[in-house]
């Protein structure tokens, strides 16, 4: 890699989203004085009785929950897409609007109470991976859903408002801002060359091998060239599938060794369970050819220097563009080394 990349700043090129980042590795020796997270590593136990999401505890709707024993889902009580919702239209000028229809579920990964992914076998994790392909089947097969998105919030930081390990689903009836971004460049690139554009850029990740974090036959986990958050990486599989249902069974458990290698690191990495954002973006269910798609797996941490201090998306971030210190060739190095 060139070492005016390691120096001096400059911007590198989101392929997937055709956006930009502002990279500037010298501020990264600059003095902290700003807000420091408090972090709160107490020892949660297996079991909450307050918890709504434990098994057998009662929700706020008054349904109590099954004594499920691995991965339990239901429809979020306080969803934020509504399957009833009345077609409607606003065209006043440039005052415009839109109905958008949907479905919204939670996850939950364990029953355990005191477990994160992190925390969790590959086996286990296998679980999660064999839900989120059922219910992106069942969910697509909707003619209401046109797109369906799998994410996680995980730690107080990223307002998660409930510890126990789980994650959510929302599926709409129009594709996201982020996803119509990933369709556009995927789709043009797949017109121009044939190939896939995650596909073609992962042969060049592991021929240079400056970014890789851990690798198995299945999947590489790596931190992208153009990566915005300090330690956020990504999960791609080595051969070129359009969503999570092309996963043989062989292949679920490799994606879930993946996982768990990467949050494994990363609550090494300050000794601190590792708050993050995480999302699996796919072809949308929208029945149109989408073999320009290459699905993928993105963790956003916010984490910036220690297990107190965070990055904030402020100022120029919020104005111009996203901008980061830490080069995700060290970032990278850094995981790595702890994988």
């Amino acid at each position: 890699m060139n070492t005016e990349l390691d120096n001096y700043s400059h911007k590198r090129f989101n392929i997937l989203t055709g956006e930009w980042i502002l990279v500037s590795p010298h501020r990264a020796k600059r003095p902290w004085q700003g807000q420091n997270e408090t972090v709160n590593n107490e020892k949660r136990p297996s079991y909450d009785e307050n918890c709504y999401l434990c098994p057998g505890n009662t929700r706020i709707n008054g349904e109590i929950n099954p004594d499920y024993k691995d991965v339990y889902i239901f429809t979020n009580d306080f969803a934020s897409l509504q399957s009833d919702s009345p077609d409607f239209e606003v065209n006043d000028g440039l005052l415009m609007a839109k109905s958008e229809k949907g479905i919204c579920k939670v996850i939950c990964f364990s029953p355990d109470h005191s477990k994160s992914l992190a925390d969790m076998e590959p086996i286990d994790i296998k679980k999660v991976v064999n839900a989120w392909q059922k219910e992106y089947k069942e969910l697509g097969a909707n003619e209401l859903i046109n797109y369906v998105q799998i994410f996680e919030n995980k730690g107080a930081v990223m307002g998660c408002s409930n510890p126990h390990p789980h994650g959510q689903i929302w599926s709409q009836s129009t594709l996201p801002n982020e996803v119509v971004k990933k369709n556009t460049q995927q789709l043009n690139y797949y017109k121009k060359n044939g190939t896939s554009i995650l596909g073609d850029y992962l042969t060049q990740e592991l021929d240079k091998k400056e970014r890789i974090i851990f690798e198995n036959d299945a999947f590489v986990v790596l931190v992208p060239f153009w990566a915005v958050w300090p330690f956020e990486a990504m999960i791609v599989p080595k051969t070129h599938q359009i969503n999570i249902l092309e996963l043989n069974d062989t292949e679920a458990f490799l994606y879930a060794e993946a996982i768990s290698k990467l949050t494994k690191a990363y609550d090494k990495i300050f000794n601190t369970s590792f708050p993050y954002s995480s999302g699996i973006h796919q072809a949308p269910t929208n029945g149109e050819d989408n073999n320009h798609w290459h699905w993928h797996m993105s963790f956003y941490p916010p984490l910036l220097r220690s297990a107190t201090v965070k990055k904030f998306m402020v100022g120029y971030e919020m104005f111009g563009s996203p901008q980061r210190d830490i080069t995700a060739e060290k970032a990278a190095k850094m995981i790595r080394d702890l994988v």
